[in-house]
């Protein structure tokens, strides 16, 4: 049997770009593509646990509102906690776990990130696009992704359902287990 991390880069490496030519040829929508990409790529992931406390949680800018006073790009600890956005419960998750949190504003600082912080796993909330390409350009790290909801439309005002991170904590960091 092929064992589940070469299954992931043989499909993340070949099998996506072909997904894309044929969904450009079929003219199939290229959002739906990526999503298919995240799903396989959370799949294979889940089936071979790795436990680890060297865990990065990455987050877009646009989780915070846009109207806040107070930016949180560079130091996502900058946020006032006033719960009007979710930075304020993940904020308090990762001091009580001892993660490491960051706002991206985008795939460049993203990378830099990673780069930087050298996790052993990601947990990374954004738009499909940014997750699809993280997910190939950081290949062979494991990451959760999990795809940002957008009710006022891409990059603006966003949100994650929370229990999708907990779940992705309880996976990679043993967290919430029971003994």
């Amino acid at each position: 049997m092929i064992r589940a991390g070469l299954l992931r880069g043989i499909f993340l490496k070949a099998v996506y770009p072909l997904m894309l030519v044929f969904g450009w040829l079929f003219r199939i929508d290229k959002e739906k593509i990526q999503r298919t990409l995240i799903d396989v790529n959370n799949r294979l992931i889940r089936t071979n646990p790795k436990h680890t406390k060297k865990l990065l949680l990455l987050l877009p800018h646009c989780l915070q509102l846009s109207d806040c006073n107070i930016k949180i790009t560079y130091n996502v600890y900058n946020c006032a906690g006033c719960g009007r956005c979710e930075i304020k419960d993940f904020t308090a998750i990762a001091q009580e776990l001892g993660l490491e949190l960051f706002v991206a504003t985008g795939g460049t600082i993203a990378r830099r990130v990673v780069e930087k912080t050298r996790p052993e796993a990601i947990i990374a909330v954004a738009c499909e696009r940014d997750l699809s390409s993280g997910i190939i350009d950081t290949y062979p790290l494991p990451i959760i992704g999990i795809v940002n909801e957008r009710p006022f439309g891409p990059c603006f005002n966003t949100r994650v359902d929370i229990n999708k991170v907990r779940d992705a904590l309880v996976f990679f960091a043993g967290i919430g287990e029971k003994a």
